[in-house]
């Protein structure tokens, strides 16, 4: 048993796979919150653009 789990402990395979998950899921929560925050300021920049231009329509009335 004790050799069994000094194999598993100086065993690497998959190491790599692991570790790439790793930053794949990093960089995919990066960019989720990324997009949302960039979104947020989209929609804010076209609310304020849309309601510059109501207030223009209105005052030429």
């Amino acid at each position: 048993m004790k050799q069994l789990f000094v194999r598993l402990l100086k065993e690497d395979q998959g190491q790599d796979l692991v570790e790439y998950a790793l930053i794949v899921a990093a960089v995919g929560l990066a960019l989720i919150t990324t997009v949302n925050q960039l979104s947020q300021g989209v929609v804010s920049l076209y609310s304020s653009i849309t309601q510059d231009l109501n207030s223009i329509g209105a005052t030429a009335q």
